[in-house]
């Protein structure tokens, strides 16, 4: 099978990029490195190619698959402008090649479109798009869906992905990732008030998987998260348990509008499992121990 990965340098790219080379599929990386690690490819064996994907771009022969996880992932990107053509005009690009060369189509959403709605989230409620970003993947969504009885399009929301190869992410990087790097270094890690807030947070192992599983999957538009809801503050308590440490919280006031802050996220899962037949393998404490014990192992990701 031949695949195009686009933002196939970054941090859920690259791990996908690597997972069907591994499956012995051909792939073709297209990323700007804008907001990429060419250190996340280190070991790919296939072509690269240094395109801004919102820009025309001509390639040769035909693809069975294309993921497109290029875009500006940041929910607090400075520049709505930038955001939007990024997004917006990448999207366009690729919902079109994949349209005329007959390419399945597999793409990342949000679920940070849902906003502060009620939880478990369900793909069809009422959505609450409280960024550019949120606003930017709402509209991918509803470029794609006139599509979908007539082409294979699979659009993947997902949920808070965490894991190895996004240090490079600096304040976009997860919250596992940056509560990690205080309480490695003895600080107590800062929550705000007073950590009950809640993430349905997914290893990107799994979100692998369910791009996979996206290969055969009816057109539609699925959550990709555990189904599991872990406030902040049991997060500090796996990250303890991963430490071998006793850090306990402190809580500050939030420093902007809580109206524009995303205070719970959980997935309805239902769909994912019975259509996509995505099945996540890590709970949110495997996983997140799993991690720890990996940036332990690599001296230069240490804080």
């Amino acid at each position: 099978m031949r695949v195009l990965v686009t933002g196939g340098a970054g941090f859920i790219g690259s791990h996908l990029a690597l997972r069907l080379e591994k499956l012995e599929h051909e792939v073709l990386v297209v990323d700007d490195f804008s907001s990429a690690d060419p250190s996340n490819l280190t070991t790919f064996r296939g072509t690269t190619i240094d395109h801004d994907i919102s820009e025309p771009l001509e390639l040769s022969g035909q693809f069975d698959v294309i993921f497109h996880q290029a875009s500006i992932t940041d929910p607090r990107f400075p520049d709505d402008e930038t955001l939007w053509k990024k997004n917006i005009g990448g999207f366009e690009q690729v919902l079109q090649y994949a349209l005329k060369s007959q390419a399945r189509l597999v793409y990342a959403s949000t679920a940070g479109l849902y906003g502060n709605g009620p939880v478990p989230m369900k793909e069809d409620q009422k959505k609450e798009c409280l960024t550019a970003y949120g606003r930017s993947k709402l509209q991918m969504d509803e470029m794609a869906i006139p599509y979908f009885s007539k082409h294979p399009i699979v659009g993947l929301r997902y949920f808070n992905v965490f894991g190895p190869r996004e240090h490079y992410k600096g304040k976009a990087a997860s919250m596992v990732y940056h509560l990690w790097k205080q309480m490695s270094q003895g600080e107590k890690p800062r929550l705000f008030e007073w950590g009950e807030q809640i993430r349905d947070f997914i290893y990107v192992e799994d979100v692998v998987k369910a791009n996979l599983c996206a290969l055969s999957a009816p057109s539609g538009i699925y959550n990709v998260g555990t189904g599991e809801g872990t406030t902040f503050n049991q997060l500090v308590g796996y990250l303890n348990e991963a430490l071998g440490t006793q850090h306990q919280p402190t809580y500050f006031p939030m420093p902007f509008s809580a109206s524009s802050y995303q205070s719970h996220t959980w997935a309805d899962t239902e769909k994912a499992q019975t259509i996509l037949g995505f099945h996540p393998e890590w709970t949110t404490r495997q996983a997140v121990l799993d991690y720890i014990n990996f940036l332990g192992k690599n001296e230069r990701l240490k804080p």
